[in-house]
């Protein structure tokens, strides 16, 4: 029989085997949030007053609204003001 099939039937109270020895609760349990981040106050500006993550969106785009208003405008300007001459004449002979 290969150990692999061992250890995989052998479970004591309920548990899988780890046959690394790599307890990924302790890891779990070791990655919380530290007691105390000496760089805190050093790092609080990046995410306050204009640098905050609705300021940061706001100006990843600068002149979208204006230009979507722009271009709006002129499609209404198109669609309404500027007629086609050449709407409902065939190509015939006097069409050059």
């Amino acid at each position: 029989m290969h150990p692999t099939r061992i250890l995989r039937s052998y479970q004591p109270h309920g548990e899988r085997p780890n046959i690394t020895g790599f307890d990924v609760r302790k890891f779990v349990a070791s990655t919380g949030t530290p007691r105390y981040d000496p760089w805190e106050r050093s790092e609080a500006w990046r995410y306050r007053g204009i640098f905050t993550r609705w300021n940061r969106f706001k100006g990843a785009f600068p002149g979208l609204g204006i230009g979507t208003a722009a271009f709006v405008a002129y499609c209404a300007y198109e669609h309404y003001f500027m007629k086609d001459e050449h709407h409902g004449e065939g190509h015939g002979e006097g069409h050059h």
